[in-house]
């Protein structure tokens, strides 16, 4: 049996596909800077050695870790309303997005903060720095600095993941693939372009954090 290849009928639904594509990475751009921030206040925390605090975290990371995010996505869509609170699909898919990811973040950022000279640490306590002091003026950014590459590759994976958002009807670029392919049965070339389309994502996001991590992290050489 043979088949014949049509892609004309995918091509007709540019406009549905980009506006797809756009909420895709509107979804991570809103994600990530929760990711960053809930990882960095966790690092932090951790850093003080409270043990009531670094006991939830540390449940935080292993329950997030260890559960599927399909899971997850469905226990803050379809849970939540038992308990009287009803998120919009968008607004549940960012914020499964940003706690997924900041469980993971967080393992990277502690990992770039161990990997740094203890003297550092050290100097700053002499000096009479405050605990929040040391880890903005000393620690942070040199840790970001040394973890930034695997941190964007978990960046770019969660821009990746939010195509499970599909499965509570947001709109992203999976679900419109899936209206695509109800329609048309053109399975083959629908699901070939999205491929496409996601790696172009991923090659996009790639260079933008190219950029951000050059203007953030390099130094102007001496002369």
């Amino acid at each position: 049996m043979e088949y014949s290849f049509d892609f004309a009928v995918v091509i007709d639904q540019w406009r549905e596909l980009f506006w797809g594509c756009l909420l895709t990475l509107q979804l991570t751009a809103l994600a990530v800077p929760i990711t960053l921030a809930i990882a960095i206040l966790a690092v932090f925390v951790l850093q003080v050695r409270e043990r009531v605090s670094t006991t939830i975290i540390q449940a935080f990371v292993e329950i997030v870790r260890n559960t599927p995010f399909l899971v997850q996505i469905f226990f803050l869509f379809f849970g939540l309303p038992t308990i009287g609170i009803r998120l919009d699909p968008n607004i549940a898919a960012v914020l499964a997005l940003g706690l997924n990811g900041a469980a993971y973040a967080i393992e990277i950022i502690r990992s770039g903060v161990d990997a740094l000279p203890k003297g550092q640490v050290e100097a700053g306590k002499a000096l009479g720095m405050r605990p929040f002091q040391i880890f903005r003026h000393i620690i942070l950014k040199p840790a970001l600095r040394t973890i930034y590459p695997a941190l964007t590759s978990q960046f770019i994976f969660l821009m990746l993941t939010s195509s499970i958002a599909s499965s509570i009807t947001a709109r992203e670029l999976t679900h419109v693939g899936a209206e695509i392919e109800a329609t048309t049965f053109r399975s083959f070339e629908v699901y070939f372009v999205i491929t496409g389309l996601y790696l172009l994502m991923s090659i996009f996001l790639s260079k933008i954090f190219a950029v951000i991590g050059r203007l953030s992290f390099s130094y102007p050489t001496s002369r």
